[in-house]
């Protein structure tokens, strides 16, 4: 089937919070049924946390939306994260009941050139390591893989690392974060760590009596970075819960992957971090969100 003909009636368009309710469901199925097919359990535990999730991107003017609709009705949707010079694309999903008609990618299209207008440095995703079409998709569209990734989760760890004082974040950490950030990544995610201390659930490690790490939340959406392999250690013992999901551990850094073993938390499946543009070799430890 040639493209013109699989993609021909779907059309594209931005999204509205009125559109939450139909593409949360079908984000909703389309993350079971590629989970469940695969043997894996699926990243929404239900419908309505789906809903809540798309009705939150579509009520922000930082991320961009786009909505597949096949003769009218509605297909998939996709979302571009711009608050920070990095973008972020996600959760991308077609309805499982119409295959083969090329939306993903007309989607992850829309949204990439977006990127190219705004003059994003780099764009980055994460993808389920066990999803073959999705990795070959983005790899087609110029994507790079970049980190492999363990999804972990299990009860809080209440655990504290000697010299490592973890406390709350507040604003005026926000320049020390930043500085943290941006000497890990090349880049900073300020927006996104401001956001995170507005919320609360933003945590800074200290050593040394100064900053060395932070997190957003420890948990699938929430990012994390630290100097040392002690620094995320404290920061993720110090956690109340690991949110959603899971938090997402980079398996090749073995001293924290192997640490959170020995603590009892248990994989819950693989993913791959993926980029376009701009990407630097992080210089410490780091745990990335679902996001980017």
């Amino acid at each position: 089937m040639t493209t013109e003909a699989a993609t021909k009636n779907v059309t594209l368009r931005s999204g509205s919070p009125q559109d939450a309710q139909t593409c949360g469901k079908i984000c909703y199925e389309a993350f079971r049924t590629i989970s469940e097919k695969h043997g894996f359990p699926p990243d929404f535990p239900s419908a309505e946390a789906a809903i809540g999730l798309i009705s939150f991107l579509l009520s922000r003017n930082d991320v961009y939306s786009v909505i597949a609709e096949l003769d009218g009705r509605i297909i998939g949707s996709n979302f571009l994260w711009e608050s920070d010079s990095i973008a972020g694309i996600g959760p991308i999903t077609v309805d499982p009941t119409v295959q083969n008609r090329m939306t993903g990618r007309l989607m992850m299209e829309n949204l990439l050139q977006r990127a190219e207008e705004k003059r994003f440095a780099g764009v980055r995703l994460v993808q389920a390591a066990f999803h073959s079409r999705s990795m070959s998709l983005y790899t087609k569209l110029g994507f790079v893989v970049r980190e492999p990734l363990v999804v972990m989760q299990g009860p809080a760890l209440n655990l504290q690392v000697p010299g490592h004082a973890v406390r709350q974040a507040v604003a005026a950490d926000l320049p020390a974060c930043n500085q943290v950030c941006f000497k890990l990544h090349g880049h900073d995610r300020r927006h996104e760590l401001l956001d995170a201390i507005t919320n609360g659930t933003a945590t800074v490690v200290e050593h040394g009596s100064r900053i060395t790490g932070y997190a957003t939340v420890v948990g699938f959406f929430g990012h994390a970075v630290g100097e040392t392999n002690e620094d995320l250690k404290a920061l993720i013992g110090a956690a109340p819960a690991f949110a959603g999901s899971g938090l997402l551990v980079p398996s090749r850094n073995t001293e924290v992957f192997r640490w959170c073993l020995d603590n009892g938390l248990l994989v819950i499946q693989p993913l791959t971090l993926m980029s376009r543009g701009l990407y630097n070799e992080p210089a410490g430890a780091f745990l990335p969100s679902i996001l980017l």
